[in-house]
């Protein structure tokens, strides 16, 4: 596969790193993009995922509203005010406010859902009769990318991103966190529908 300079400012964009390591990357993956990012993301390179425990204690709260029938607001948070106040940062908080209000997810992380909710419906989907008969690691698999699926819809990170669908929210927000050097947390939010109360 030819490593083309795009992938090579992709990769750097998604991980942080350098365009020599980007590179370096690639030529080891033989040019394939996703098995470079996967072997960066193994080796722990990644700067997005380094930053990931860093306090959040600065951010911004941002608001949308559509059509008059739906809104949102939505705390994201950043580890400085310098940050916070940057025009891209502000751009980046509405975008996930407008995710919100498009996509309605429950929870903003797959660790946010209540642990009963998720036992309850690994445990519907256990005695389906789909699974009758099959050996127990096969329907632990199956049973996993039930879950996966089920879920994918409700949570913000792992929701595809409505601005640019061949990524996802989490995804999005890895880049935010590579371009501004700094982690980045959607800490709450609220949506509300018109005549829908939850």
């Amino acid at each position: 596969m030819a490593i083309t300079v795009e992938d090579i400012k992709k990769l750097k964009e998604l991980t942080g790193i350098g365009l020599t390591d980007a590179k370096t990357a690639l030529v080891e993956a033989g040019g394939d993009f996703d098995k470079a990012l996967e072997a960066l993301r193994k080796k722990g390179l990644t700067k997005a995922e380094k930053k990931g425990d860093r306090e959040t204690r600065e951010g911004v709260i941002d608001s949308y509203v559509h059509s008059g029938r739906i809104g949102v607001v939505v705390e994201v948070n950043c580890e400085t005010d310098f940050v916070a106040r940057l025009p891209e940062f502000k751009e980046f908080a509405h975008q996930i406010a407008m995710q919100i209000a498009a996509m309605a997810p429950k929870y903003s992380t797959v660790e946010d859902i209540p642990a009963e909710e998720y036992e309850a419906k690994k445990k519907e989907l256990l005695e389906s009769d789909a699974l009758k008969g099959k050996p127990a690691e096969m329907a632990d698999k199956i049973v996993e990318g039930q879950l996966k699926k089920h879920f994918a819809e409700q949570v913000l990170s792992e929701q595809a991103f409505v601005l640019d669908d061949s990524k996802t929210v989490g995804e999005r927000i890895k880049e935010q966190i590579a371009l501004s050097g700094e982690n980045i947390r959607i800490s709450q939010f609220k949506r509300i529908e018109l005549g829908v109360n939850e």
